[in-house]
């Protein structure tokens, strides 16, 4: 049962995006945009492990997003389409704080 594995569960979790674009100036750019999580750590606050706390927190910032009305948008959207900001905002003040690091070019695999 996934459940029972919190409490023995140790080490962390990255889960992390790289994304290439242009930049304003011009030329491309690539960062990587990451967050560590520690499974002990969010087992003593939650009781359960970190990729049930990485999967649970973006989803209830989702939310307030919605009751905050910042994502109104009609029709079907990924919450990647909608306005970011406040969303990755809450994610440093609810236990998912972020990095960013520059890359010296796009990641080829």
């Amino acid at each position: 049962d996934p459940g029972d594995l919190g409490e023995q569960t140790k080490g962390k979790a990255c889960i992390g995006d790289i994304a290439t674009g242009e930049s304003q100036e011009g030329g491309e750019k690539t960062y990587y945009i990451y967050n560590i999580c520690d499974h002990e750590e969010c087992y003593r606050e939650v009781g359960s492990q970190a990729v049930s706390y990485t999967t649970g927190v973006p989803a209830m910032i989702g939310a307030a997003q919605v009751l905050k009305g910042n994502w109104v948008e009609p029709g079907v959207w990924n919450m990647e389409q909608l306005d970011p900001d406040d969303f990755m905002d809450m994610l440093n003040t609810q236990g998912l704080p972020w990095q960013v690091h520059e890359l010296g070019g796009p990641v080829e695999f």
